[in-house]
């Protein structure tokens, strides 16, 4: 049976990202056959995962999936499965019933579900003896959650890694490691998170220099011997495909396909193709065009040059279903307006204009209702994006609430065959 740990901290920015690269690739080069997840939605960490490991990451999102999806994409041959939180351990959305609950959906909920112990990374940069309070409260808040060890990061001398460690003693949580500061081990970013794994030229480079701080100070060993094996689930029914054959857009620009829903589709037999905008490549035939979110405001004026690209799907609506999601939905509107307001007419497929030129921040869990096309029925969904609306006329795609429950209204629109929304669909309900 497969082994779990979770790699959390108090809060984001303390560096577990870092760590669990450098944790995946050093157990990659010590021989171990690991697997790894990320917690909540998250399209853009899991390529790093897969570049550390070698091995494909799953997205484990305990507010949008059902417990029997969690169950499956956890569940696995390999020795071991690394998880990566998000946020802070107990963060989560809002409970819609219980405003005194945690929140719902926080990487904490993965560790009660699967019954594996935590490994909390702490910025101790502006701290010393304060660090043992903070790791104490959260070792109390929740005796479901067992914090197995503790990894001291951006620790400034190695006197300042004994004070840390001397006022930790008490509380019989061992520290597994105390790594230094390093500026080379920073992750370049942009308004929604880390630049892509593709992006990077440097990225083996910096993976191997992220394996080596954990080898020269991380007890691997210890921490390979806190981790338990997975609390039996039992899985469930996979995503029927939205279609027999799906061409599916994949490059720099449209990125943001949830592979697990791609792995579901193929499974019960549907013939899954992709194509890249970017490189002018028309899509393939198909009984559906599925463009996904990413980041086409990056690439808008590349894209809209490529006229084989554009035409075909032009082509397409006339007599097969298109789709868009988040990015994917912008590119099939009339024009999408870049950060430096330069406007860039798009594939005029739903009366639709979009802006970065005004940035407003769309963010949250959605509960969503699509009431047309290939994707009708309920889901699960998330909200995740920086552009404005200045134009969505004709019918609404979905009516969604949020994580709360507050009614969001009507969002999203279908023209003929042709249809999307701002919201990426993470699971079936």
């Amino acid at each position: 049976m497969s082994r779990g740990v979770l790699i959390a901290a108090p809060a984001s920015g303390s560096g577990k990202t870092t760590i669990t690269l450098g944790l995946l690739r050093a157990l990659k080069r010590r021989g171990h056959t690991v697997r790894s997840a990320k917690s909540g939605p998250d399209y853009i960490d899991p390529r790093f995962h897969e570049a550390a490991s070698g091995a494909p990451c799953v997205t484990l999102d305990a507010w949008a999936m059902t417990t029997e999806r969690l169950a499956a994409l956890a569940h696995g041959p390999e020795d071991l499965m690394v998880i990566e939180g998000a946020m802070g351990l107990f963060d989560g959305a809002p409970h819609a019933t219980d405003p005194t609950q945690d929140g719902k959906g926080a990487c904490a909920d993965l560790a009660k579900m699967f019954d594996i112990p935590v490994i909390l990374v702490v910025d101790a940069s502006r701290m010393a003896q304060s660090a043992a309070a903070m790791v104490a409260g959260f070792a109390g808040h929740d005796a479901r959650v067992r914090i197995a060890g503790v990894i001291l990061n951006k620790v400034g001398s190695l006197r300042h890694a004994a004070m840390l460690t001397r006022a930790l003693a008490p509380l019989s949580i061992p520290v597994l490691g105390a790594l230094p500061r390093d500026a080379s081990l920073a992750t370049p970013s942009r308004h929604l998170g880390l630049v892509q794994a593709g992006e990077r030229s440097d990225l083996n480079a910096f993976l191997d220099r992220a394996a080596d701080a954990i080898e020269a100070s991380v007890d691997i060993d210890a921490l390979l011997a806190s981790a338990s094996a997975f609390h039996s689930l039992t899985s469930g029914p996979r995503t029927p495909p939205p279609a027999q054959s799906i061409a599916v857009a994949s490059d720099a620009a449209f990125a943001f396909a949830y592979p697990h829903l791609l792995s579901d589709w193929r499974a019960q037999g549907a013939d899954i193709t992709t194509f890249s905008p970017l490189a002018d490549e028309p899509a393939p035939p198909s009984d559906l065009i599925y463009l996904p979110g990413g980041y086409p405001e990056l690439h808008a004026g590349k894209l809209a040059a490529n006229h084989r690209f554009l035409q075909s799907l032009r082509e397409a609506a006339a007599r097969r279903r298109v789709y868009g999601e988040c990015g994917g939905y912008m590119v099939l509107g009339d024009g999408l307006i870049d950060k430096d307001g330069v406007r860039h007419r798009m594939a005029g497929l739903l009366p639709l204009e979009t802006s970065f030129e005004t940035r407003k921040l769309h963010l949250g869990y959605r509960s969503a209702t699509v009431m047309h096309g290939p994707f009708a029925g309920s889901w699960s969904a998330h909200e995740f994006h920086y552009a404005t609306t200045l134009k969505a006329e004709g019918t609404p795609l979905l009516t969604a609430s949020d994580a709360e429950g507050t009614d969001l209204g009507p969002q999203g629109l279908v023209h003929g065959a042709v249809s999307g929304s701002f919201v990426h669909l993470i699971d079936r309900t």
